[in-house]
């Protein structure tokens, strides 16, 4: 079977690009060509036959995924599978299944199944949970039964993997030189690879044998999304020398998995002073030849526990303005508790709102859903305003629950609207495109 991008580089458009360019209003022959680039990625594994074709990457809409799993204090797969319709529900375009307590594959394959985006994990998880049990000490992971887990999890049809190939004995040392961090490491795989190659005094498996690891995501045309294992934990950290050393290898790989005929995104950056995003962004985009960007968070700020779901969607929002590809959603249980389905509603939310300010940043043609809300409101034409907006619901139910006497208004102003008594005042002087017209609203 041949992956996407070696479809692609023999012009052939496969029927998940063919989608993709109706959904984003492309030529198809344009995502063909962007997948072939290594630019555009499609999580596509064809183990599942009814999850969405998704394109991630250079001149389409910002993506959204949503992490869901179980911990070894909390662990229910009726949970679970309720956060991942809830994802799917609130906009989310893919989903990570992060789970590190239970019966690990039983509730993979139970999200798998009860969910339509593409899926995704990081597979040290349950490799290193499954050392821990087994011997009880995560250090005895065997490095064959690491590459077994991979091929059993793709096999059950994961579509992209963050594999942390980019932790080797040079970037371990640049931390040790370093002497210390803010933030400490924060990354729960990349502790744990750490940890194993300190322990047995070896080179990380997955980077001294990444050919095996592309072979393996090749044969399920899996994504491999490059893991950040080493991302800044605290502000004071962005881009110190560990951080950017892992950054330049994973950068390094992105190239070498492409030419192989592998997808590959490469994932960043973690806690990021807003003034840095778009330099992080930059050095990715340059030292990886357009790899597609999966940022995590960014989180802009570290004192914003308990609303880290706006924090990270201001970060978001600019990640988004300088060409990330697919955020990953923060919640407002982020650095405090595993979050439950009303967190996920919140953080997609969130994070579909950040994704679409920095698309109409970054694309200026995509504005004109914008001002079909803002005439709307201008002229009071409620339902119509609210058929524009991403999230109706919210935007009834607040209206509703506060019910103004004259229904052209809003209890905000009541009688003294200036939305009202300016459009009487010129409204035989609209004419041409400043008035209404019906529009189709993006899905962000």
């Amino acid at each position: 079977m041949k992956t996407q991008i070696e479809l692609a580089r023999e012009g052939i458009v496969t029927p998940q690009m063919t989608k993709i360019a109706v959904d984003e209003n492309v030529d198809a022959a344009t995502i063909m060509q962007g997948v072939a680039n290594g630019h555009i990625v499609i999580p596509c594994n064809p183990k599942r036959t009814q999850q969405h074709s998704v394109g991630i990457g250079k001149g389409l809409r910002t993506k959204v995924n949503a992490s869901i799993g179980t911990s070894s204090d909390i662990n229910s797969i009726e949970m679970e599978i309720a956060k991942a319709k809830a994802a799917e529900e609130e906009g989310a375009d893919t989903l990570m299944e992060l789970s590190t307590g239970g019966d690990l594959d039983r509730i993979r394959r139970a999200v798998l199944a009860e969910c339509n985006l593409p899926v995704g994990n990081v597979p040290l998880y349950q490799a290193f949970s499954e050392a821990a049990r087994k011997y009880k000490n995560p250090n005895l992971l065997e490095s064959e039964f690491l590459f077994d887990l991979i091929e059993k999890q793709l096999a059950d049809g994961i579509s992209f993997m963050a594999i942390h190939c980019g932790i080797n004995r040079f970037s371990i040392e640049r931390l040790r030189k370093q002497g210390f961090r803010y933030g400490g490491l924060v990354s729960k795989g990349g502790t744990f690879m750490v940890s194993w190659m300190e322990y047995h005094n070896k080179e990380n498996p997955l980077y001294e044998q990444f050919d095996r690891v592309c072979e393996l995501m090749k044969k399920y045309d899996s994504v491999l999304s490059l893991g950040n294992g080493i991302r800044a934990g605290a502000i004071h950290d962005s881009h110190d020398r560990a951080q950017m050393a892992e950054m330049i290898i994973n950068c390094e790989l992105a190239e070498l998995g492409r030419d192989m005929g592998c997808q590959m995104m490469v994932e960043g950056p973690g806690h990021v002073p807003l003034d840095e995003i778009e330099g992080n962004i930059m050095l990715e985009k340059q030292m990886s030849g357009g790899a597609p960007y999966y940022v995590l968070g960014p989180l802009p700020a570290d004192s914003g526990a308990g609303y880290d779901h706006i924090t990270a969607a201001i970060g978001a929002a600019n990640s988004a303005r300088y060409g990330a590809d697919l955020i990953c959603y923060i919640t407002p249980a982020e650095h405090l508790a595993l979050p439950g389905e009303d967190d996920v509603r919140e953080g997609v939310r969130a994070t579909r709102l950040a994704a679409r300010i920095g698309d109409i940043a970054k694309y200026p043609e995509r504005r004109e859903q914008e001002k079909q809300v803002a005439m709307a409101r201008r002229d009071s034409a409620w339902e119509e305003h609210f058929s524009y907006l991403m999230f109706p619901e919210q935007a009834k139910a607040i209206r509703k629950s506060r019910t103004p006497e004259n229904e052209k208004t809003c209890t905000m102003c009541g009688d003294f609207c200036a939305m009202e008594r300016g459009y009487s005042l010129f409204k035989d002087d609209i004419k041409g495109d400043k008035c209404r017209k019906p529009a189709v609203a993006d899905k962000n």
